[in-house]
This record gives C-alpha cells, structure tokens and sequence, in this order.
C-alpha cells in the first residue's frame, strides 16, 4: 500500500465492476483486515455473510427480484432487469450485519459505529489490494426478508452494508471531496 493510500482512496461503483472471482487468499486477507476494528469489550457485534458464485444469482432471483416486484407489482421490466442482477455485479459481496448484544454498560450505538468500522476495513483492505470496492445500503439493505436470509434477527440486527468486491474496469474519477475548512474545527 502506498503512502498516501487513504488520502488517495476511491470507490469503484458496483456497476463499473467485472465480476470475476476474488482470490481466496485476498478474500480471506479481507475477512480478517475487516475484523479487527474498535470493538468496546470485544463483544463482536457484527457478522459477516461472504456470498460469491452461484448464491449471488441464487439472492438476487429468490430474494432481491421477488421483494422488489412485491413493492413495485407495476415496476418496468427494465428496472426488474436490473435487480434481477445485483450482486452479480461483483465477483464477492460481504454482508456485514450489526447484531448488538445486551451489555450493561456498552451503548448500542458504540456496537453500531464498531459494524460499521468493520465495513470500512473491509473496503480500505480491498481497495489496497487493488480491488474494485464500494460499500453500498441500497433498498434490500432495509428489507425484513433480505435480513432474515442472511442469519439477521428481525427487529434487532441491521444490515450496515454491502461490500462489493471485484475488478477494475477502469480507474475511477476523482468526486467532490468537502473542504477541511468547513468540516474541522481546533479547540
């Protein structure tokens, strides 16, 4: 990684990705950059659900496609072309859940940023390897039956996000960064 990876660091978008398989060796060099994060009392609040091959086809037609046609029963064939494909659009996405436990004393929203650390490791890792990564919520990010495939309690667990990962097509554009004057302060 070169040194001025983070201050250089950009996600390829999904739709930019070639969705050949990751490499095992990277892919578990991933899993195990994504987590080692902050963790309060290291209660491991989060999980991680690695779908690749075959499931991203299986998830996209049987949970994906059939929730999006059940809220939008009018939708354009075009756009259920497009779910009908989400996941394959990278060659491994890792699901990451925030799955809290009761603690005493740890808040539940420091288990939450801990999820969510875990998903920026995960794409700082890929990225650094030279991966196309992004980190994305969409829709199914908030659906009932989607958190339920992948393991989640309903009404407890969220999903924090999808880690696309897969294969530059090509070099991404620089986007609007914020200015620093406006974001930080010095006391």
């Amino acid at each position: 990684m070169s040194e001025d990876f983070y201050s250089k660091r950009r996600s390829i978008v999904a739709r930019k990705m070639s969705p050949e398989p990751i490499k095992e060796s990277d892919l578990n060099q991933i899993i195990q950059a994504g987590i080692r994060v902050p963790d309060h009392g290291a209660l491991n609040p989060w999980k991680l659900i690695i779908i690749q091959g075959e499931q991203l086809a299986t998830i996209d037609k049987e949970i994906i496609l059939k929730e999006y046609i059940k809220k939008n029963p009018n939708s354009d064939k075009k756009f259920q072309e497009i779910e009908s494909k989400r996941l394959q659009r990278a060659g491994a996405v890792i699901a990451v859940l925030s799955s809290p436990v009761d603690h005493p004393s740890i808040p539940l929203w420091e288990m939450q940023l801990s999820s969510g650390a875990v998903c920026m490791n995960l794409l700082s890792c890929a990225q650094s390897l030279g991966y196309a990564a992004q980190w994305l919520t969409e829709w199914y990010s908030y659906n009932d039956t989607m958190l339920a495939y992948l393991g989640g309690r309903v009404g407890i667990d969220k999903i924090s996000g999808f880690i696309y990962i897969g294969h530059k097509t090509e070099e991404p554009n620089e986007r609007k960064r914020p200015n620093p004057a406006d974001v930080i302060n010095y006391l």
